[in-house]
C-alpha cells in the first residue's frame, strides 16, 4: 500500500439481520477503497455469531477486504476471520494472540492513551485504535481523544493507528491530516441519507483531498507501509 494514505475501516451497525445486511455491505465495499470490515455483535450468542460470520465473511473476502471480529478471539479463529479487535474489557493482547495465532490481525482499543497504545504496540499489536474523537450514537464513548494524539503517534511509531468515534465525511479531514492510517466508521455509512455506497464515495473524496494536499506539500508525518 502507498505511504501517506488513509483507508476506511467499516464497523457493522449495532443491530443487523445478517442475511439482509449482505446487500448494503456489498454496495459499500463496491463503492470505494475499504481496508477491512469489523463485525461487532454485542450480546449475540455463539451460534448466532457463527452464522453471521458464515453469511458475511464471503461478501467481504470476495472483495479482497479483511474480515475482523470484535471482542471474540476464540470465535475469530473458529469462524475463519482474518483477525480480532479487542477492547479494554476483552482480555489481554497476549490472550487474543494465543487464540487467533501468529498470522492473524489483532487490533487494540487504546481510547485517548498513548501509554496504552505503546504497551499494545510493544506486545505486537497490528494496530491501535484511538477515540472517540466526536460524539457518537453507536456506543457509549468512555473517552474523548484529540487529533494531536494521531500526529504524535504517526511521527514516532510505525504501528498503524485507527481513528474511531462519530466520524463523518465532513469532520474526518483533521484526522486524516493528523496521520490516521484508518478511519473507522459505522453510523456515518449505514445511516447515510443517500445510502452506504454514497457514504463510502463521500469518505473517499474527503480522504483523497487531504492526501492530495499532503503529497503536494511538505508533510510532518513519516511515510510508512501498511499491510492491509
Amino acid at each position: 500500500m502507498e505511504s501517506n494514505s488513509c483507508r476506511l475501516y467499516l464497523i457493522s451497525p449495532p443491530a443487523l439481520d445478517p442475511e439482509a445486511f449482505r446487500e448494503p455491505l456489498a454496495a459499500a465495499l463496491d463503492a470505494g477503497d475499504v481496508a477491512c470490515v469489523q463485525l461487532r455483535l454485542k450480546g449475540w450468542d455463539n451460534d448466532a455469531i457463527r452464522r453471521a460470520c458464515d453469511l458475511l465473511r464471503p461478501v467481504v473476502r470476495e472483495r479482497g477486504v479483511a474480515f475482523i471480529l470484535n471482542d471474540r478471539p476464540d470465535l475469530a479463529a473458529d469462524t475463519g476471520a482474518d483477525g480480532v479487535h479487542i477492547g479494554r474489557d476483552d482480555g489481554t493482547y497476549g490472550e487474543a494472540r494465543e487464540k487467533v495465532g501468529p498470522d492473524a490481525i489483532v487490533g487494540v482499543t487504546c481510547h485517548d492513551s498513548r501509554h496504552l497504545a505503546m504497551e499494545a504496540a510493544e506486545q505486537g499489536a497490528d494496530y491501535v485504535a484511538f477515540g472517540a474523537f466526536f460524539p457518537t450514537t453507536t456506543k457509549r464513548a468512555k473517552t474523548r481523544a484529540k487529533p494531536e494524539i494521531l500526529k504524535t503517534w504517526s511521527m514516532t511509531t510505525t504501528v498503524p493507528c485507527v481513528a474511531v468515534g462519530g466520524i463523518s465525511p465532513k469532520n474526518c479531514i483533521p484526522l486524516v491530516g493528523a496521520g490516521a492510517d484508518f478511519i473507522a466508521v459505522s453510523a456515518a455509512v449505514w445511516n447515510f441519507a443517500d445510502g452506504p455506497a454514497a457514504a463510502v464515495r463521500a469518505f473517499g473524496k474527503a480522504i483523497g483531498k487531504v492526501i492530495g494536499e499532503t503529497m503536494g506539500g511538505a508533510s510532518s508525518v513519516a511515510p510508512r507501509e501498511r499491510e492491509w
